[in-house]
């Protein structure tokens, strides 16, 4: 079964838009994270496939640093949630909007 770029185009259009209906609908932080990744990887799918299709390997090196970029925001962001849990006991995301409001007010 050969694959063409449009099968590979449409997939990481699907995964971009569960992603977003994702972050969207949901409150839970962990889930609009985990939403958040989907959406970069659809966006690192599309990067390997018009690398695939030219010749040069720029595609390929933007899909690479964005594979690192990617391990730096997980790090930082699992790392904010388990500091935000700590303080509220809660992963929901109106509980942390009263965090913003205090700062400002």
């Amino acid at each position: 079964m050969i694959l063409n770029p449009e099968s590979f185009l449409a997939l990481a259009t699907l995964l971009f838009c569960i992603g977003a209906v994702g972050v969207i609908s949901r409150k839970n932080i962990f889930v609009i994270y985990m939403s958040i990744e989907l959406m970069l990887n659809a966006v690192n799918l599309v990067f390997a496939t018009f690398s695939r299709l030219r010749p040069d390997m720029g595609g390929s090196v933007i899909a690479l640093l964005m594979i690192g970029v990617i391990a730096a925001e997980a790090a930082l962001f699992l790392a904010m949630i388990i500091q935000l849990y700590r303080k509220k006991r809660s992963v929901d995301g109106d509980t942390f909007a009263d965090l913003a409001q205090r700062r400002w007010s």
